[in-house]
């Protein structure tokens, strides 16, 4: 169920970057081992991070969820739970959107989510449309940060809701060591031996490290123009999910 005439942004499309384009070749290489590598990476405590967000929104009962950098969708699926009229979910790498469109017409859902080829940087959608917007383990890979948040910004409804789920470091021991050892040593090995990509499973822990977490990125939303910007670190702070208010 897709209504075409609000997904009109008159803004130009940008030509992707080599980083941009480096990204999406990536991911659409991995596509076929990335939702097993996912669970198995991380011990199925992703489904339960997922899980988080869905009962978060629930509090605001969205009618219409944008779901930005969605994958192979199992974000958008985990909110179908929501009742929720819409769900859309972007991506800009091509494979991972068809092995989630595969997963959503086995679940007999293609009347609620529609998944779109999309750059979260310049999305094609009119202002103030969605009542949530979601990003699960996908901001950290945006080549501009604020320019991503401004444009959820500016497509949530005034009152609607952004929630971003994403890796975070570890502070206290020995949970920091273990983690920084899993991600430098085990997960590269793990991921290239699965997925035959020595380059992703390298490119996510740098990823992470580089990304700005905690207060640093609770600034960033503020700078977006979103207000009452809060988080909560989940599984000993290897994840944290952050949402804000428009």
């Amino acid at each position: 169920m897709h209504n075409k005439s609000a997904n009109k942004h008159n803004s130009k499309i940008p030509p992707h970057s080599a980083n941009k384009e480096k990204v999406r070749a990536m991911f659409n290489d991995i596509a076929p081992k990335y939702d097993f590598l996912n669970h198995f990476l991380s011990a199925g405590i992703d489904i339960r991070w997922r899980k988080k967000v869905r009962r978060l929104l629930a509090n605001v009962k969205p009618k219409r969820i944008l779901d930005v950098a969605t994958g192979t969708g199992d974000l958008a699926i985990e909110l179908s739970k929501l009742n929720a009229d819409q769900i859309t979910g972007v991506d800009i790498a091509t494979e991972m959107l068809e092995i989630g469109r595969e997963k959503i017409i086995a679940k007999r859902l293609e009347n609620i989510i529609d998944l779109q080829e999309g750059d979260a940087e310049n999305l094609k959608f009119s202002d103030n449309i969605f009542d949530a917007i979601t990003v699960a383990f996908g901001v950290r890979n945006f080549e501009n940060l604020n320019s991503g948040l401004k444009e959820m910004h500016r497509v949530l409804k005034p009152g609607g809701i952004v929630a971003v789920l994403e890796f975070s470091k570890p502070k206290g021991f020995p949970v920091k060591q273990l983690y920084n050892f899993y991600f430098s040593r085990i997960l590269p090995i793990m991921g290239k031996t699965v997925s035959k990509s020595n380059a992703a499973y390298t490119y996510l822990p740098d990823s992470v490290r580089g990304f700005a977490e905690d207060q640093s990125f609770l600034a960033e939303l503020a700078k977006a123009g979103f207000k009452e910007a809060k988080q909560n670190r989940l599984t000993m702070g290897i994840a944290t999910l952050y949402y804000a208010t428009k």
